[in-house]
């Protein structure tokens, strides 16, 4: 795979495809931390003359242009961090897009509106997306691939625009494989994973490779309830995904007899019903036995008892992966435990590698730094198939 070092980019036209997916409430940007992370092959770009334009994707818009998706705030964002102007271009490939992209001088950086305000970016069909491919690789001279948490998806400007263009990887995708190949290739052990968030089907096949390679796996957040009712426990009204019941038995055996330690919630913090996350208004938790929790209450954040027993569980690994959290750490009376397992990993000697997504969110939020653990990836999906041992589009295109 490429580098920037093996292409010369002064006085070229430079199309990085850059992961600026951030949130937004009424048009203001909540958390910036991924176009942070653009910012230094962009910066790095603009600083060895080349005349960059900058593509990106913005939630799930239909194929067409949608205002609550537009990159405009984003664009102005990364002018702040860069400190310089970015233009902005209304359109992906159109007028606006060709003019902004024609009046770039060396050094210049311009944002292209949201991608997936044309269909073409997302389709199934290769003529379709093969055409749009085309249509963004005239407004350039040379790729740079830089998305991380998009090169799981065959998109046109993923993976079908590297075809055409002469590519290679920025700095940002080069440093995130090579903090995954110490998750997967060459692991110092003990080897502990972290797993969270809602659902357990989404982390099925990550579970179903780390096995083979963890020494340890702790599960908390909404997915550890369905692993709690496999083992026959009482789990009130907390989330369950039942028809994944028998593939969590399935794991648990499988860990049993490879020797892998599960470790799963012994108390949670519970309530009557999920809070209020958008005024926050306190709710009234209780802690209750994750084995016997009471009709009525839903699970939201492992208990104190289990906090400490994951600090515990990571305190004496060489290498942590932490995807996902371990309650609703949205509001402040479920946050501890997605609290208690970062502060663990921030004092843990281990390489600690935090898997993007709420987890990177997360970190940002309950105000940690994100100097403190080894790295923060930008790419939850991305990074959960790469250990699932899948072969992503986009990197794949940048290999020649």
């Amino acid at each position: 795979m490429k580098t920037i070092d093996d292409l010369g980019v002064a006085g070229r036209r430079v199309f990085v495809r850059a992961d600026l997916n951030v949130p937004l409430e009424g048009g203001a940007i909540t958390d910036d931390g991924r176009i942070r992370a653009a910012v230094p092959t962009i910066g790095r770009l603009a600083e060895a003359g080349a005349r960059v334009i900058v593509a990106s994707h913005l939630g799930r818009p239909k194929g067409a242009p949608d205002p609550q998706f537009s990159l405009a705030p984003v664009a102005e964002r990364l002018g702040e961090l860069l400190g310089r102007d970015v233009a902005f271009a209304t359109d992906t490939v159109g007028e606006s897009a060709k003019s902004t992209v024609g009046a770039l001088a060396d050094g210049q950086v311009a944002v292209l509106e949201n991608l997936r305000f044309n269909a073409g970016e997302t389709s199934k069909d290769d003529a379709e997306r093969g055409a749009f491919a085309d249509s963004l690789a005239a407004l350039a001279d040379v790729y740079v691939g830089d998305g991380f948490g998009a090169v799981h998806r065959r998109h046109a400007s993923v993976y079908d625009l590297p075809a055409r263009l002469p590519h290679a990887a920025g700095g940002l995708i080069a440093t995130e494989v090579g903090v995954l190949r110490k998750l997967t290739d060459d692991v110092e052990r003990p080897y502990a994973v972290v797993l969270g968030g809602a659902k357990v089907s989404d982390k099925l096949g990550v579970i179903d490779h780390l096995l083979e390679r963890a020494d340890r796996i702790l599960v908390g957040g909404g997915m550890a309830y369905t692993f709690l009712k496999a083992q026959g426990y009482e789990i009130g009204a907390s989330l369950l995904q039942e028809d994944q019941i028998p593939a969590v038995q399935g794991y648990l055996k499988r860990a049993e007899e490879r020797g892998v330690e599960f470790v799963l919630p012994v108390d949670v913090v519970a309530a009557a019903g999920f809070p209020d996350l958008r005024t926050k208004a306190p709710s009234e938790p209780v802690t209750v036995a994750a084995d016997a929790i009471p009709s009525g209450l839903m699970g939201l954040d492992i208990g104190p008892r289990s906090q400490e027993l994951y600090a515990a569980k990571l305190a004496d690994a060489a290498t942590v992966f932490w995807n996902g959290p371990m309650g609703v750490f949205e509001h402040p009376d479920y946050a501890e435990g997605t609290r208690a397992v970062a502060q663990a990993l921030i004092d843990s000697p281990a390489f600690t590698v935090v898997g993007g997504g709420d987890s990177a969110a997360a970190v940002r939020i309950l105000g940690f730094d994100e100097e403190a653990f080894g790295h923060i990836s930008t790419g939850g999906g991305a990074s959960l198939e790469y250990l699932e041992g899948k072969t992503l589009p986009g990197l794949a295109a940048l290999e020649d």
